[in-house]
């Protein structure tokens, strides 16, 4: 038998985002268009949200949690009829995750590009060239020393 772990669920609440998930009645609205869900079998937004509910922390904040399936298309709370914020919810489990260090190597990678680079993918000249074919402007350098200043430095 699962126990609420109010610690847990309390620190969901301290996080941007995670504040909604105690509003869930779990109708299961937020599964039926969820493109996660439909190509994998393991996704299920109503579990991820009965399990915060729950104070699940250990099946949410872990190494290998279902929470990055999640693609972030909001149709879970455009479909939910308590106006449930799932994706938020999921963002704000995400962060909890990073916060302990063990979010994917894809995901520290992007981080870390984004705190050096102020973008995600670094910048090539076959990229300079496809905006000038496009009729694009040219890309300027991001503000990476704003940035670092909004999150507080480098992140890890």
């Amino acid at each position: 038998m699962a126990k609420v772990d109010f610690k847990f669920k309390s620190a969901l609440d301290e996080m941007i985002g995670g504040m909604g998930h105690s509003a869930c009645f779990q109708c299961g609205a937020c599964v039926g268009d969820c493109p996660a869900a439909m190509h994998s079998e393991r996704f299920n937004p109503r579990q991820i949200m009965l399990d915060a509910v729950l104070g699940l922390a250990d099946r949410l904040v872990c190494e290998d949690s279902l929470v990055w399936e999640c693609t972030n298309c909001t149709c879970c709370f455009e479909h939910c009829p308590q106006d449930v914020r799932q994706v938020e919810v999921i963002m704000a489990i995400k962060n909890m995750i990073h916060d302990r260090g063990i979010s994917p190597d894809n995901v520290k990678a992007n981080v870390t590009s984004i705190t050096s680079t102020g973008r995600v993918i670094a910048i090539s000249e076959l990229i300079h060239k496809r905006r000038r074919e496009l009729g694009l402007p040219e890309l300027t350098e991001a503000p990476v020393d704003e940035l670092q200043k909004i999150v507080g430095g480098e992140l890890s």
